[in-house]
C-alpha cells in the first residue's frame, strides 16, 4: 500500500497545509469539497502543489512531522523544486 504526505495550498504562495493519507485521490476531494472541517476549510487551502509517496505508514508519519516542524522557506523550496508555478496537480493524479 502506498501512503502520502503532501501539500495545499490555497494559491501561488499562499498558505500553506501538510498531512498524510493513504488515498490521495479521495482526501485531496475531500479538501476541495469542503468535507474537511478545520483549517484547510476555513482559509480555502485545496490546491495540492506536491506530493511524496511512502510504502510504510511510519515513515509518512514521521516525514509529515519532520516537514510540519521546518520553516516556511523551506517548504516553498521542497514545493518549488517540482512544481516551481505551484500548479495545482489534483488533474494528474486523478488519471
Amino acid at each position: 500500500m502506498q501512503y502520502y504526505v503532501y501539500f495545499l495550498a490555497s494559491k501561488l504562495g499562499g498558505t500553506l497545509y501538510v498531512g498524510v493519507t493513504n488515498d490521495l485521490v479521495r482526501r485531496v476531494y475531500e479538501h476541495k469539497e469542503g468535507n474537511v472541517e478545520g483549517f484547510t476549510k476555513k482559509y480555502g487551502v485545496t490546491q495540492l502543489v506536491y506530493f511524496e509517496a511512502h510504502t510504510d505508514i511510519e515513515a509518512a508519519i514521521q516525514r509529515e512531522k519532520q516537514i510540519k516542524r521546518w520553516n516556511r522557506a523551506w517548504k516553498v523550496r521542497l514545493i518549488e523544486e517540482k512544481n516551481p508555478n505551484w500548479d495545482d496537480l489534483y488533474n494528474s493524479i486523478c488519471r
